[in-house]
């Protein structure tokens, strides 16, 4: 038998340590969630911006190639047939196909240069934002952080000194339309002189036809420029800018 000394009382079994709380990270500011927000559609609208341009150049750089394939089918055809009704014949069921893809051209770009005002607008919205929370960064900026008609102008690269249809003037759109009415005035004197009309009268129809096609696209872009501006509401006009 074990005497008293021998026999061991069992050690207390040690205490459960405390379990440590889960690490978690601290909650973003608002602020840089607004930040991440912004930085994201800034992106977001060049991307788009970038993509519907890169169509209407791909787009007139078809029309160019078209018409530019159509004039050397017609120099031949014109050599072949002595410039006479063939030539005619053929000239009329290949000029309205190219002015075709001419008209749709100047559609898509007047569609473009809508999407480009809306992201236009919406970036210099964004720099407004990013100058609300950073005023101090106001001098690192060089397009415009008002969307009024002067902030797009800047974002837009439009010269201060130099009057706003100038701009249009000279361009792609603009360029497109001129050969559309030329193309237009070729369809309508060789129309005519295939029905019979003398050589004069079928270049003055063409002339007339020219002229009026320029300006009926002249007053399309004209009203829809105006349209843009009446619609544009701006949210961070000029005189809201941080001092």
């Amino acid at each position: 038998m074990p005497t008293e000394d021998e026999v061991q009382e069992p050690s207390p079994s040690p205490a459960a340590e405390p379990a440590s709380p889960p690490v978690t990270s601290p909650a973003p500011h608002p602020d840089q969630l607004k930040l991440q927000m912004m930085s994201t559609e800034h992106w977001s609208l060049l991307a788009s911006r970038n993509l519907a341009w890169t169509e209407v150049f791909a787009r007139a750089s078809m029309f160019l190639s078209a018409l530019s394939f159509s004039v050397v089918a017609l120099a031949l055809a014109g050599q072949a047939s002595g410039f006479g009704e063939e030539f005619r014949v053929f000239a009329l069921i290949v000029l309205p196909v190219v002015l075709f893809l001419g008209f749709t051209t100047t559609l898509r770009m007047d569609n473009a240069n809508h999407h480009d005002n809306m992201c236009v607008v919406g970036m210099n919205r964004i720099r407004a934002g990013y100058l609300e929370m950073a005023p101090d960064l106001e001098r690192f900026f060089v397009m415009g952080v008002t969307d009024d008609i002067a902030g797009i102008g800047k974002t837009m690269g439009g010269l201060p000194n130099r009057p706003f249809f100038v701009d249009i003037f000279a361009a792609t759109p603009t360029m497109v339309s001129v050969l559309n009415a030329v193309i237009a005035a070729t369809i309508v004197a060789l129309g005519a002189i295939q029905a019979g009309v003398s050589s004069g009268v079928a270049i003055l129809a063409g002339a007339v036809v020219a002229v009026v096609s320029f300006i009926a696209w002249s007053f399309v872009v004209r009203r829809h420029v105006m349209g843009l501006m009446e619609r544009n509401q701006p949210r961070f006009p000029s005189k809201q800018l941080p001092d």
